[in-house]
C-alpha cells in the first residue's frame, strides 16, 4: 500500500481535524485516517467507493 497516491478533500485544513484520505489501484478504493496513516486502510468496490462519497456529500457522517 505504499505505492498508492492517497489524496485528502479539498476542504480539509492543515489544522488536522477529521479527514479521510483516498487512493485508487485498479477497480479498488482504500480510504484511510489521515491522522492514522499506518491503521488499516479500507478497501472499497468502486460502487461502494461512489455511495460512500455521496453519503459523505449529504452529512451522513457530520459529527
Amino acid at each position: 500500500m505504499d505505492t498508492l497516491t492517497w489524496r485528502k478533500a479539498k476542504r480539509s485544513n492543515i489544522n488536522g481535524g477529521n479527514c479521510v484520505e483516498l487512493a485508487r489501484a485498479a477497480n479498488v478504493f482504500y480510504a484511510r485516517d489521515s491522522k492514522a496513516t499506518d491503521d488499516p486502510q479500507h478497501a472499497l468496490s468502486l460502487p461502494g467507493a461512489a455511495a460512500f462519497i455521496e453519503a459523505v456529500k449529504r452529512g451522513m457522517y457530520d459529527l
